[in-house]
């Protein structure tokens, strides 16, 4: 198969590169493989899966796709992994392929293309059956370059992670939405994203799976930092992006609901791009004292199970894995009621508190009130565990082998 190289003065755009990279010869290869691919499906016996993710390593999406192949795996699949960046914290199943350890030096489109070229090398090579993309979508050409050429003949599940459609259905949804609508299935991660993003946008195929936590993720032994021996604290965590996650309205409120006076501390724990204009935010309040900030730590579970409660005060969400794992390990939470998936994990008072509206003094109240009502506080924390048993790993493991096996059927 020949491939045509551009000058570097004259890089080709996404657009023209979806329409120059075909050929006759590649058409003959793509249908002789795809009718080995649908000979083995038909048989019914496991396949060869590869899951695409930006990395292995940062947020509760990533972790997903981590534990998604282990659950595959475990089911018998032979299972790949593609990340796009060169970043792996989490424990995955199956054989990874790190496009991020192509990318040295200054990158550019040429480079791009050259890596796209060797992952879809890599997919036939490896007689890869099925894709599950987890990526962001945020650009609709580049998008049909990965419908058109690199997932070319091959099934497709598409996750989406995200409420905003702008992170995950381009800046041409309506478009986007016909891409999708050619692919096995298209899998949101909450209710709310599959009703109220998916099928409005007439995107058919759908289903939502949540994500999962990992029971053994109690079993993990480590120590407390230093800071955090013998302490009380309330925990935020999770990547410190501002326009997402809203951290300076959890300083704030955390300051006006004066916890910081029984001397209960706020722990923010991550990095990312705003993180040293929010210390200087908690600097500034009269709970500067009791507001700390930890790196980020790709097995905080111990610093999860001894928190009060675990804070989240996103401006949206797809499905929060933060609510989901301080649950898992006996830890209340306490959410805004925000889009989306806090109201599919918390049932107020009974495992946590959902705060309906955006406003300092009412999240400032219900964090008081989760240290003041112990009999509030006893009957969340009894409560959490048994709360998300439907996001176990054993319940959402049973529902991407039922997806795959209908979709392959």
């Amino acid at each position: 198969m020949s491939v045509t190289l551009w000058p570097k003065a004259n890089k080709p755009s996404f657009k023209e590169l979806c329409s120059l990279l075909y050929s006759p010869t590649n058409s003959i290869f793509i249908s002789l493989l795809n009718s080995e691919n649908k000979s083995r499906l038909s048989e019914g016996t496991h396949i060869k899966i590869c899951i695409v993710t930006i990395s292995l390593a940062g947020g509760g999406a990533e972790r997903s796709c981590a534990m998604l192949s282990e659950m595959l795996a475990a089911q018998g699949h032979e299972v790949h992994i593609a990340t796009l960046n060169d970043a792996v914290d989490y424990t995955y199943a199956g054989t990874l392929f790190n496009m991020g350890e192509f990318k040295q030096g200054k990158d550019h489109l040429g480079k791009r293309y050259r890596r796209f070229k060797h992952f879809r090398n890599y997919l036939l090579a490896n007689s890869i059956d099925m894709i599950i993309d987890h990526r962001p979508k945020n650009q609709y050409y580049r998008e049909l370059f990965y419908h058109h050429y690199v997932y070319k003949g091959l099934k497709r599940i598409y996750v989406t992670h995200s409420s905003s459609p702008a992170l995950y259905f381009t800046q041409l949804p309506k478009k986007f939405a016909k891409l999708l609508n050619r692919n096995a299935a298209n899998v949101a991660v909450s209710v709310y994203i599959e009703n109220e993003v998916m099928k409005p946008l007439g995107i058919r195929s759908t289903c939502t799976i949540h994500n999962a936590f990992d029971p053994r993720w109690k079993e993990i032994k480590n120590d407390l930092p230093a800071a955090l021996a013998n302490a009380s604290y309330v925990l935020s965590y999770g990547r410190i992006d501002e326009a997402v996650k809203d951290y300076s309205f959890l300083i704030r409120a955390f300051d006006h609901s004066e916890l910081w006076r029984e001397n209960i501390k706020l722990v923010i724990m991550g990095d990312g791009p705003d993180k040293s204009e929010l210390q200087k935010l908690a600097k500034n309040t009269t709970a500067a004292n009791n507001i700390l900030f930890l790196p980020h730590d790709s097995a905080p579970f111990k610093i999860i199970q001894n928190a009060r409660f675990v804070t989240l005060t996103s401006h949206f969400e797809g499905f929060p894995m933060v609510l989901v794992e301080s649950l898992s390990m006996g830890t209340p939470v306490v959410s805004l009621d925000i889009v989306s998936g806090p109201s599919e994990i918390i049932q107020h008072e009974k495992n946590g508190l959902l705060v309906p509206k955006r406003e300092v003094s009412l999240f400032a109240s219900a964090m008081r009130n989760m240290v003041d009502n112990e009999t509030l506080y006893e009957n969340c924390r009894t409560n959490a565990r048994e709360s998300v048993e439907p996001f176990s790993f054993s319940k959402i493991s049973e529902k991407w082998n039922k997806l795959i096996a209908d979709v392959t059927g």
